[in-house]
């Protein structure tokens, strides 16, 4: 791929770097294209059990290539929407994903690279990190990634960071939910770890049926739809091989056969 570097553990780890390093991570089309195909294929693979999305260099991403935008503001109302649409359906992609995702993120996450970590599962940040959905500075809107900041923080939040096009630090993108831990850049590779190997004690089917049904959650009234969708849920992944094996495995203190060793 020209745009991504992508490793692979032992352990089911693969991590998707962007690899733009010379301007920030900045994506266009082309890394569009290469994520949605890399997210594709990876959620796909039997081997992979957590995916990790990161940016190569001083930055995690700029967000969007100015050479790109400018070639957007001048093409047709039909290629903007094309185009805009591979954006919208690579995010989806993303936050679709049956397998955790956890942002690794230093240095810079602005406009569409805030998007990309806000459909991540975990967001994890060096202290030194700095955020800003800064699309009215350009004179258009964080319209894609829209639903997946208010994910993140809630709309109210989002609509101020929107408006206000400011950059925040590190601990207020942590306070207001956009990530969830912040450590020092020096240990951010280790956090990262640490956060792996806790998702690799888990079930990998548990982990995508967490991921479906909190997909089919949201924030308001518990109605007896969301009662009788949450206790079939639990009634059908109990008598699953993977929940016998579970308490099998808990009940002879030893571990799941999931767990690489």
């Amino acid at each position: 791929m020209k745009t991504l570097t992508i490793t692979r553990s032992e352990t089911g780890t693969a991590t998707v770097a962007m690899a733009r390093p010379e301007i920030l991570n900045a994506f266009d089309e082309t890394m569009i294209g290469e994520l949605d195909e890399a997210f594709a294929a990876l959620a796909e693979d039997p081997a992979v059990r957590v995916l990790v999305l990161a940016g190569a260099g001083k930055a995690f991403s700029a967000g969007a290539d100015l050479n790109w935008m400018r070639r957007a503001s001048e093409a047709t109302r039909d290629w903007n929407l094309a185009d805009a649409r591979r954006f919208a359906n690579m995010l989806h992609r993303l936050q679709s994903c049956p397998k955790p995702t956890i942002a690794r993120v230093q240095g810079l996450a602005l406009g569409g690279g805030v998007g990309l970590l806000a459909a991540c599962d975990i967001a994890i940040a060096a202290e030194g990190a700095k955020f800003a959905v800064s699309e009215a500075r350009f004179g258009i809107l964080p319209s894609v990634i829209g639903p997946y900041l208010i994910n993140a923080v809630g709309k109210r939040q989002a609509q101020a960071l929107a408006l206000t096009a400011r950059r925040i630090e590190a601990e207020e993108a942590r306070a207001i939910g956009l990530v969830h831990r912040v450590v020092p850049e020096s240990e951010l590779d280790a956090a990262v770890e640490e956060t792996l190997a806790a998702v690799l004690l888990n079930g990998p089917a548990a982990m995508a049926e967490i991921k479906q049904l909190f997909g089919r959650l949201g924030v308001g009234p518990i109605t007896p739809e969301i009662r009788e969708l949450t206790a079939e849920t639990i009634s059908r992944v109990r008598g699953t091989d993977e929940a016998r094996e579970g308490f099998a495995a808990f009940l002879g203190k030893r571990p799941a056969g999931w767990v690489r060793r």
